[in-house]
C-alpha cells in the first residue's frame, strides 16, 4: 500500500513539473529563427545599416535615398526575394538588360537586384507620399536637381491655387527591373512599377476638381535611379519619370 502512495506521488510531482516547464516556455517564448521578419523589422533593419553606412560617407552627399545594395556580385536573386525573372541568372547573355546589370556590377561589385528591389519600392512610396503632402525638404533630399525642379514647380501651383491632393497608395502590384546601363561613371537603374493608387484634387473649398475617392486605378510608372559608382556613398538618387498615363 505505502508504495502504491509513492508510485502515485512521483507521478503528480511529474505532472506539476511538467506544467511548471509549460508555463516557462510559454512566458520566456522560444527563438525559432524567425523572430523580427516582418515588413517593419526589415525596414528598421535597413534603416540602422543605413545609418551605420552613412557615418561612413562624405557629408555632402546628402540629397540621395539609401537603397540597399549590400548583397554581393551574382545578379541572380535570393530565392526568397521580391524579384523578377529580369534578374535571373538564366538570362541571355546577350540580352540588353543582362550586359546592362553586368556593366553595373562590374563598376559597383556590390549591386544586386534583390537588394534594390525592396529600396526602389520605398522610394517609391516615400516619393509620392511627400510628393502629395507638399514635403519639398524630403523631396529633395531623395531627388536630384532636374526632378526635384519638377516636382517643387508642380506642388508650388497646387499651392498658389490653393489646391490639394489627396494620394492614397493602395499597393504595389508589381516592381520590375527593366533597364540596367553605365554612363561615364554613373550606374543607372530603371524600374517599371504597377500600382494601385487613390488620387483625388480638391479645390480651395475643398470640392473634388480631378478623380474619385471610390476609385483605385492602376498606375504604370518607369523610374530611373542613379549613383556615382566612384562615390564612396552607396546612396542612390532619383533622376528621371515616365508614366504610361
Amino acid at each position: 500500500m505505502g508504495e502504491g502512495f509513492q508510485f502515485f506521488d512521483i507521478i503528480l510531482f511529474a505532472m506539476i513539473a511538467a506544467f511548471l516547464v509549460l508555463r516557462l516556455r510559454s512566458v520566456l517564448g522560444r527563438r525559432d529563427g524567425h523572430d523580427g521578419s516582418g515588413h517593419r523589422d526589415q525596414l528598421s533593419r535597413r534603416q540602422s545599416t543605413d545609418q551605420t553606412t552613412d557615418q561612413k560617407t562624405d557629408q555632402t552627399d546628402d540629397n540621395v535615398i539609401a537603397l540597399p545594395d549590400k548583397a554581393g556580385i551574382d545578379i541572380k536573386p535570393a530565392a526568397n526575394s521580391d524579384t523578377t525573372n529580369t534578374s535571373d541568372s538564366t538570362m541571355d547573355a546577350n540580352d540588353p538588360l543582362a550586359q546592362g546589370l553586368r556593366a553595373v556590377q562590374e563598376a559597383d561589385p556590390q549591386f544586386n537586384t534583390a537588394e534594390f528591389l525592396p529600396g526602389s519600392k520605398a522610394a517609391f512610396e516615400m516619393i509620392l507620399g511627400s510628393f502629395a503632402e507638399g514635403d519639398k525638404d524630403t523631396l529633395k533630399s531623395l531627388l536630384n536637381a532636374d526632378v526635384y525642379a519638377n516636382f517643387e514647380k508642380a506642388i508650388r501651383n497646387r499651392e498658389d491655387s490653393g489646391e490639394q491632393l489627396e494620394f492614397t497608395l493602395i499597393g504595389i502590384k508589381k516592381a520590375d527591373v527593366v533597364e540596367a546601363y553605365l554612363e561615364n561613371s554613373y550606374a543607372h537603374v530603371t524600374v517599371k512599377f504597377i500600382s494601385e493608387q487613390v488620387n483625388v484634387l480638391h479645390d480651395k473649398d475643398d470640392n473634388v476638381i480631378d478623380g474619385d475617392p471610390e476609385r483605385i486605378v492602376e498606375v504604370t510608372d518607369f523610374w530611373t535611379f542613379a549613383r556615382d559608382t566612384n562615390s564612396r556613398n552607396p546612396n542612390w538618387s532619383l533622376v528621371a519619370t515616365r508614366s504610361l498615363d
